[in-house]
């Protein structure tokens, strides 16, 4: 399914990389979900430090993957450049951490109001049965997928422009 819809896209040296940073950010925010999740269950931080924690490791994980595959045209290869590059592309992706947590904050505002209502009536209990996840948790963990995204798109354009332009 995801291959058909990133085939879908327009042809070219710019679709090419938008795909790849793509499949660059979904493996990122599959692995930063893992990491949320993990922080939040057996370490049980605060929520907002769990996915900080999460967002920053997974920003080394990402400039090593775009560097390599996605922006390989301009890929940093000797130790200055690439750890000058490593520098950007923290700065920008550190930038971004602000918006994210941002965001997860609203929409965990968000979907706790409605979880809150639908208690009420009784319909979210059977959520917490078949995934034997808290519905607290997640409900962060859903606000966060709704966050991602929206982040992506501000690191993909000071990505491309500064860290590998």
């Amino acid at each position: 399914m995801l291959r058909r819809l990133l085939g879908m896209a327009p042809r070219g040296p710019l679709a090419v990389r938008l795909r790849r940073f793509a499949i660059v950010g979904v493996t990122a925010a599959v692995i930063q979900q893992g990491l949320l999740f993990a922080f939040l269950r057996l370490v049980q931080f605060n929520y907002l430090v769990a996915a900080a924690i999460s967002i920053a490791i997974t920003i080394v994980f990402q400039y090593i993957l775009n560097n390599a595959w996605t922006f390989s045209a301009d890929r940093k290869t000797d130790r200055r450049a690439y750890a000058y590059g490593l520098l950007k592309t923290s700065l920008v992706r550190g930038s971004a951490i602000p918006l994210q947590l941002g965001l997860l904050y609203g929409f965990r505002q968000l979907l706790e109001l409605e979880a809150a209502r639908a208690a009420l009536m009784d319909q979210y209990a059977f959520v917490m049965t078949l995934s034997g996840v808290p519905v607290p948790d997640q409900i962060v963990l859903l606000a966060n997928l709704f966050a991602i995204p929206i982040s992506g798109l501000y690191r993909y354009v000071l990505d491309a422009r500064w860290t590998w332009g």
